[in-house]
């Protein structure tokens, strides 16, 4: 997915493991299938699922945060719209889906940031357990740390690093995302009629997140390769100038437009089956829970 970085020479040699004149034929990807011989050969199997912990530790309250705001913000809009500007409705899901998602995004962004980082920087102690996710946060912050309380809450801002492009990233997915799929889900259902069940839920939603998700990556995928630049710069001063704007003009000098869809397929898909499965699931627990309420009722 970083075909062609460049940045100060510590972040070269904490990518490949080495000054990069000793490991050339390693700095470059080629595609997915070259990233996964090349990571297994250099660092093992195991190392393929680095990153899992904060994956994990970043999925919980992020879903928690952003699928249940979502549909509390849609339906207040879908509410309003419906009563004042009827016209408006069918863009409810993308203002509800970007607003949800901002709100994920700046709550859970530091795992974001410890995730990252550690799946992208090769270990160069051999026998050495890699830092989980409190201590690479710690080591984010470690450099920029003084006596001063006060420049030390400054520079907990570090943390955010790469924020503004996660959320330029993030919003246009969710906007893309939610716009696409609410019409694909609603005419799966009415292919289905009035026959709902716990199969059709799922396959509704599932090949609706499928579809939008998948392409919601495709089209954002810029704007990530952009994230994922800023989030392992290991110079802080610099982490801390650059800006959105900046990182996608080094990345177009670069590579180009080749260089700006680095990682277009791996991401594609992960993103599909990724949205199709946490959207299902979501709305089965919902499902269930209507259905034993109704029961109950009656």
């Amino acid at each position: 997915m970083l075909p062609d970085i460049r940045c100060s020479p510590s972040c070269s040699r904490a990518v490949l493991g080495a000054e990069p004149a000793q490991a050339l034929d390693w700095s470059r990807y080629k595609g997915t299938f070259d990233v996964f011989y090349k990571v297994i050969r250099q660092e093992g199997f195991a190392r393929l699922w680095r990153g899992t912990s904060a994956s994990l530790a970043l999925a919980v309250p992020t879903v928690a945060i952003y699928l249940p705001c979502y549909d509390i913000f849609r339906t207040l809009m879908e509410e309003y719209t419906s009563r004042t500007t009827p016209n408006l409705t069918p863009y409810v899901p993308l203002v509800a889906g970007s607003m949800a998602r901002s709100l994920a995004c700046i709550t859970c962004y530091p795992v974001e940031l410890a995730r990252t980082r550690m799946q992208a920087f090769k270990e160069t102690q051999a026998g050495v357990k890699p830092p989980g996710v409190w201590k690479t946060l710690v080591g984010v912050i470690s450099p920029v740390r003084s006596t001063n309380t006060l420049q030390n809450l400054q520079s907990y801002r570090i943390l955010w690093t790469g924020f503004g492009t996660q959320l330029a990233r993030d919003v246009p997915f969710s906007a893309i995302c939610w716009s696409t799929l609410e019409p694909v889900r609603r005419r799966l259902f009415s292919m289905v009629g009035d026959e709902a069940s716990t199969a059709n839920v799922i396959g509704a939603n599932f090949c609706a997140g499928f579809v939008a998700g998948s392409l919601a990556a495709a089209a954002t995928c810029p704007l990530d390769v952009a994230k994922t630049r800023r989030q392992i710069e290991k110079d802080p001063a610099r982490a801390l100038k650059m800006t959105t704007k900046q990182t996608l003009l080094e990345i177009w000098r670069d590579g180009g437009i080749k260089g700006l869809y680095a990682g277009v397929g791996p991401r594609v898909g992960r993103a599909g089956p990724s949205v199709g499965i946490v959207v299902s699931f979501y709305e089965v627990v919902k499902y269930a829970l209507h259905h034993r309420h109704s029961e109950a009722v009656i």
